[in-house]
């Protein structure tokens, strides 16, 4: 498998609080590497510079051989858009749109189709369990709907990596469990590579790789 992602002697810093130090990171096609540390060993901090969102202070990451510093705003806005997918804790779902609507965002956003995104989306949410409940507003799902509808809307555009920060920690353990099972399995058949972090040593177990984060060092990288 090729290289899709790479951190290269990254550092964050957040005034004089060093966030992530000397982070070096590798990510290959299909490849699911989980970051586990405690709260405040800059797990999510490390994750949003890996996403484009946060610029490194120092060091550089590239997607698909291209410095992401490098590029425009407009440039990153598009990439994160289309190639790159996101997972949050709490969902970050729009309370006012239905589960497929929710699911079809990204696509809508893309310019495609209000037929061909919701198309697209129902038969991703159907995959995750969800297809009785398109025309249902998100408002009145239960928390486990909500993150694989969550799920779904970052898988519905095919993306390169989805980035999943805690995308159970919200949940109960039987909900945890199956939405992240179903996740992972989604996103294998897309050929998609998944880099989640967690507090959880269970949710890690089924990454490829792991990283432990440690006052914003990376501590240990262990291959499973």
């Amino acid at each position: 498998m090729d290289v899709i992602l790479r951190a290269e002697s990254v550092d964050l810093s957040y005034g004089s609080h060093q966030a992530v130090s000397n982070a070096e990171f590798t990510l290959r096609r299909g490849e699911v590497a989980a970051i586990m540390g405690s709260s405040g060993s800059g797990k999510s901090s490390l994750l949003y510079c890996l996403a484009g969102v946060l610029p490194p202070t120092n060091g550089t990451v590239t997607f698909d051989g291209v410095d992401l510093s490098s590029l425009p705003d407009g440039e990153l806005s598009a990439l994160r858009r289309t190639r790159l997918g996101f997972v949050f804790q709490y969902g970050e779902l729009l309370p006012e749109l239905t589960v497929e609507e929710n699911a079809a965002l990204p696509l809508r956003i893309a310019g495609i189709s209000k037929k061909h995104a919701h198309a697209m989306a129902s038969q991703v949410l159907g995959r995750l369990g969800m297809g009785d409940l398109l025309r249902r507003r998100t408002s009145k799902l239960s928390g486990g709907q909500s993150q694989r509808v969550a799920v779904a809307r970052a898988l519905v555009h095919r993306p390169d990596v989805v980035f999943a920060d805690e995308p159970t920690g919200a949940l109960d353990s039987a909900n945890a469990s199956a939405v992240l099972e179903e996740f992972l399995q989604l996103a294998r058949r897309q050929k998609t590579a998944v880099v989640i972090v967690t507090h959880d040593v269970d949710v890690a177990s089924r990454a490829d790789t792991q990283y432990t984060m440690s006052d914003g060092f990376i501590a240990k990288r262990v291959a499973v």
